[in-house]
């Protein structure tokens, strides 16, 4: 067997051409700002595709860069400014942040009509009492993904392994909404058994980090996996998944190529969502 192999490259070419004419139709002028701690290498790439993604659909640009020494309260204090900015539609705050910086104070203090990420707690709440609300990235686009490939989610065995509040948290709250109803089970670092939980599942969904964690030989042929992990080695960046999966898998979204641009997509979507609120 061998996987159908998703083209989020493609998926997200096609979404950003949707966003750039819907731009284009409305008159709209919208700004996505983007707030970067410090000079992580990693964190530093993918703000600026994020903004290469911007100027391709006609988004403008508000940059805002802070030393990796920055307080806690600079942070807040560059939230507020694009807050009350009014040519910022919304904005996000790269992540990671310096370990001395609470994560949740900080993303508390965003303007929830403002949270392009989703990950205020207002718009956190709201998706768990399935109201209208900004999406959390990734999940939005491993869920347009599975639609778009065909893959069922009626009733479906889902397994998330990693419990982050980016992805596996909010990801597990969406994929068992009544709209999805799919039967999920969220594994992570005290979860007992993994091996017979993954044999036992129809979608396998990796966000844990770790380098090839899942190998061929612990997936039932069939199984839909779809790779979301990202760790850096001397051999550059590679998912949780072994790329052999694919072997064994009925779809398979590999990493890179897989989510990633369709997480950098739906941000464009989502500050679409903002400016029509």
């Amino acid at each position: 067997m061998s996987a159908m192999i998703i083209d989020g490259r493609k998926s997200a070419l096609i979404l950003k051409n949707q966003i750039a004419t819907e731009i284009k139709q409305s008159n709209k002028v919208l700004g996505l700002g983007t707030i970067l701690v410090g000079d992580d290498p990693g964190s530093v790439a993918y703000v600026e595709g994020k903004h290469r993604d911007c100027a391709e659909v006609g988004i403008n640009s508000i940059k805002v860069n802070l030393p990796s020494s920055a307080s806690e309260n600079e942070i807040i204090n560059a939230i507020n400014d694009l807050n009350k900015n009014p040519k910022c539609t919304g904005f996000i705050v790269q992540l990671p942040l310096p370990k001395s910086v609470d994560v949740q104070k900080v993303l508390a203090q965003i303007d929830p009509k403002k949270d392009a990420d989703g990950l205020h707690p207002i718009n956190l709440g709201n998706l768990v009492l399935a109201k209208n609300s900004i999406i959390p990235c990734t999940p939005k686009a491993i869920l347009s993904l599975l639609r778009e490939y065909k893959v069922n989610l009626l009733g479906a065995r889902v397994l998330i392994i990693g419990r982050g509040t980016t992805v596996g948290r909010p990801l597990s709250i969406l994929l068992s909404q009544k709209s999805v109803n799919a039967t999920v089970t969220l594994a992570h670092t005290a979860t007992k058994n993994l091996s017979d939980l993954i044999l036992d599942s129809d979608i396998i969904i990796a966000a844990i980090g770790n380098a090839h964690f899942l190998k061929p030989e612990m997936v039932k042929p069939g199984t839909v996996v779809i790779d979301v992990g990202i760790t850096r080695t001397i051999n550059g960046l590679v998912g949780d998944v072994d790329p052999k999966v694919a072997d064994k898998a009925s779809v398979f979204s590999p990493m890179p190529g897989g989510v990633g641009p369709m997480t950098r997509a739906m941000l464009l979507s989502n500050l679409v969502e903002l400016s029509n609120q």
